[in-house]
Formats: structure tokens, sequence, C-alpha cells
């Protein structure tokens, strides 16, 4: 099975859920997120196939998270783009859907 991960190797979390992706067989393209930041559209679709709005995918606990509490998508969206350390990590990506995996184990939901 191919997956992606939207990736910060620096999260324990992150590397949990690589850990568990290589333990089940996967084949894994790993996005370095803060490196290579998703686009608008790649979060639209990753957030749709998860079903979940970006509220649902920022990190509340960042510093430029506050501001955003009664903000729309569009601009959640866009200060994700402005600042990928706002998007919930990790992210994974298969054929059979989407998860932020928080707890890591929630990958074994799409493989």
């Amino acid at each position: 099975m191919d997956a992606t991960l939207y990736h910060n190797p620096r999260c324990s979390k992150s590397r949990a859920a690589l850990a568990l992706l290589h333990a089940a067989g996967a084949t894994v393209t790993v996005v370095e997120y803060l490196r290579t930041p998703p686009d608008r559209a790649t979060l639209t679709a990753l957030f749709a196939r998860a079903g979940i709005a970006p509220a649902d995918a920022l990190r509340r606990g960042e510093a430029g998270a506050a501001a955003l509490r009664d903000a729309d998508d569009a601009a959640i969206l866009d200060a994700m783009l402005a600042d990928p350390i706002l998007i919930e990590r990790p992210i994974v990506a298969t054929e059979r859907g989407v998860v932020i995996a928080r707890p890591p184990e929630r990958v074994a939901e799409i493989l």
C-alpha cells in the first residue's frame, strides 16, 4: 500500500506514525510539510477526504492559532499557508482515506 505522510521529524507522534506505516509494509512518501508546505488545493483535498474542516486540523497550541478561534475556513487555510506550523500533524493519506494520526494508531483506520 502507498501512503503519504505529512511529517515533522521533530514530532514524536509523526515519527511514531511513520514507524507504524513502515511496520505495516506501506511504501511511504514523506513530505516534510514545514520545508515543503502543501498548497491550498492539496490542503483542501486532504481535509475533504478526512471529512474535517480546516479548524479541525489547526494546531491550537501554536501561538498563531489563538487569533483564529472565530475565523472561517478560508482565513484558517490562509493562516496555514502563511505559517505551516499551524497544520496539525501528522496527516496520513492512503487510497483508503486520510487521517490526522493523533494518536498515531489512527493510521490503522486507513491501512
